[in-house]
């Protein structure tokens, strides 16, 4: 039976305090950065929307890391976040992102973290254990890890250099690595190749991979996570190699973000951060295939 809209936006208003309250229980500020901002991160794959002369942030990631120099150690934010050209029924060019950042752990400590979040938000929500789509999911199974290369060479019947150099590893990630991953538990992609992780850090004695994992929930990606990179002289190479790619692609031009880089030579404690997609887990613990249903019910119509 089709579930109201009422009961969907109730549902979605418990999901969202249980993860407040997660986060607020275990010390973290809550912050609120610009939505407005003057220079986005040049990333590849991510084209942001033009406003007043400035854009519609795609992440919080660069103001929030500002605070982290500032002084602070546990932060996290709640809010709206906007990319342009993505419009589907996991995607909208506007979305709400959970977004936070702790100081002195590691990218797989904040795994763990993560996977403690998500079971005690599904539990506040009596969903630890639920139909998506027609498979069961239980957040109770001990989660799958499986690096990067490992999922090509097991899904796709390739390294991933080999698919990186014959530029097909976005095609085979959507139609052969995704669609494969294991359904019926948390699933964990980790160690992405260096090439796409422009802002995490590379892991030691591996310089071929980035400290990055995206959590995979009912065969849906909810969350990209990084082990920060802090070298305020690597970071700016990295946004200029990617600002080249954007240029080559004809991709928009950003300014240079002078108050990150300012932010970072300041000095940015180790740390390790997480973007995880609220409107994604409410579609989860709700059982909704569309994104549309568990948010501002006009927002379907694409020409708004």
């Amino acid at each position: 039976m089709r579930v109201s809209a009422n009961r969907l936006l109730t549902n979605r208003a418990a999901i969202v305090r249980a993860v407040r309250n997660f986060f607020d229980e275990r010390g973290f500020v809550e912050v609120e950065t610009p939505v407005l901002i003057a220079a986005p991160a040049p990333e590849e794959y991510i084209e942001t929307i033009p406003a007043e002369g400035g854009f519609l942030r795609a992440s919080p990631e660069l103001q929030m890391k500002q605070l982290l120099a500032d002084g602070f150690e546990k932060i996290y934010q709640l809010g709206a976040c906007f990319r342009g050209g993505e419009f589907g029924h996991r995607h909208r060019p506007e979305f709400t992102m959970l977004e936070w950042y702790q100081a002195g752990i590691d990218y797989r400590e904040l795994m763990d973290f993560t996977i403690d979040l998500v079971r005690n938000v599904a539990a506040k929500n009596l969903c630890q254990s639920f139909d998506y789509l027609g498979t069961l999911v239980d957040l109770n199974l001990e989660p799958e890890l499986i690096t990067v290369n490992d999922a090509y060479l097991r899904y796709a019947g390739v390294p991933w250099l080999e698919a990186l150099a014959s530029d097909q590893i976005d095609e085979l990630m959507t139609t052969a690595i995704e669609p494969a991953l294991n359904k019926s538990r948390m699933t964990f992609l980790i160690d992405y190749p260096a090439e796409r992780a422009a802002l995490a850090r590379i892991k030691t004695g591996h310089p071929e991979v980035a400290e990055r994992w995206e959590l995979y929930i009912g065969g849906m990606e909810v969350a990209n996570a990084y082990g920060e990179l802090t070298d305020a002289v690597e970071q700016k190479q990295r946004f200029r190699h990617a600002a080249t790619k954007r240029n080559e692609q004809g991709m928009a031009e950003y300014p240079e973000p002078d108050s990150f880089f300012a932010a970072l030579e300041y000095g940015m404690p180790e740390c390790a951060g997480c973007a995880f997609g609220i409107d994604r887990l409410v579609m989860l613990l709700t059982g909704v295939a569309d994104i549309a249903e568990i948010k501002f019910k006009n927002f379907a119509n694409k020409t708004l």
